[in-house]
């Protein structure tokens, strides 16, 4: 066997591990065999298992929607210009003829008495008072206004009797009629005493000079600082044939204030009666 001839050696000396390899040898493939590139593949028939429909071409970014009030329709904006014309014509023709058409567009007069569902007497003065609840059983004398302007009061030696505000309506005609009394004396309870256990539905009689009886029902009992009293409340109201009863109540102050408060019952005629 022929000895292998050693390579020049050119440099630094290559390791024995790096000598001792055999170059790479190619192995040919078998007869038969087809080598190079392969073909592409065949497009399957059909539709691709993962192919969609082509939907054309996509819409733009719709528009964003109106923001703020919709555009009034034009047949409301010409109703409300009509209007304001015909209300301008009658302000014009008002001025030029003195005549009030703006009571044309008013309801009624605010003290105009309703419709009369309801019992509704003739002026009558009223004599007698009774409150069953609170076993009250009173005679009625007239009164006027004080000195300072306001209602006044039996005098302490009559106490025991109501006192009628001759310069309101009389008991059973429209309006609130007002019948005022003492709570107590120095002496001891007066007529009104028992005023601030009344009970809304509790009835009143007042008994009138032509032999008439206003039957009234609690409506509610209150009380109010004298300083500030609903006045238009307790005696401007003629939607109907009320009554007020009135007397003082809460801290006593003394002076010529005595009480603080003023006790108030509300009540409505509900019906009449032959005495």
């Amino acid at each position: 066997m022929a000895r292998r001839p050693t390579p020049p050696v050119t440099g630094s000396r290559m390791p024995e591990s790096v000598l001792r390899k055999r170059p790479a040898q190619i192995v040919a493939p078998p007869p038969g065999v087809i080598t190079g590139p392969l073909p592409p593949p065949q497009a399957p028939q059909g539709r691709h298992p993962f192919r969609t429909v082509d939907p054309g071409p996509r819409p733009k970014t719709p528009p964003r929607p109106m923001r703020g009030r919709k555009p009034w329709p034009i047949g409301f904006i010409a109703l409300a210009l009509l209007f304001l014309g015909l209300f301008v014509v009658a302000m014009g023709i008002g001025a030029a003829t003195t005549i009030d058409l703006g009571g044309l567009f008013n309801g009624p007069e605010k003290n105009q008495p309703p419709p009369r569902a309801f019992p509704v007497l003739e002026p009558s003065r009223p004599e007698r008072l009774s409150i069953p609840a609170i076993n009250v059983q009173a005679p009625i004398l007239e009164v006027g206004l004080a000195s300072d302007g306001s209602v006044g009061v039996p005098p302490l030696k009559r106490h025991n009797e109501a006192g009628w505000f001759d310069g309101g309506p009389t008991p059973g005609q429209f309006g609130p009629a007002l019948i005022v009394g003492h709570a107590d004396t120095r002496t001891g309870p007066s007529v009104f005493k028992q005023l601030p256990k009344l009970k809304p539905g509790q009835r009143i009689e007042v008994t009138r000079a032509d032999n008439s009886v206003a039957v009234f029902e609690v409506n509610s009992v209150e009380h109010f600082d004298k300083g500030k009293l609903p006045v238009q409340r307790v005696y401007s109201d003629y939607t109907r044939p009320s009554l007020r009863l009135m007397t003082c109540g809460g801290r006593w102050v003394g002076g010529s204030t005595g009480y603080s408060d003023n006790i108030i019952v509300f009540a409505s005629l509900v019906s009449t009666r032959r005495a």
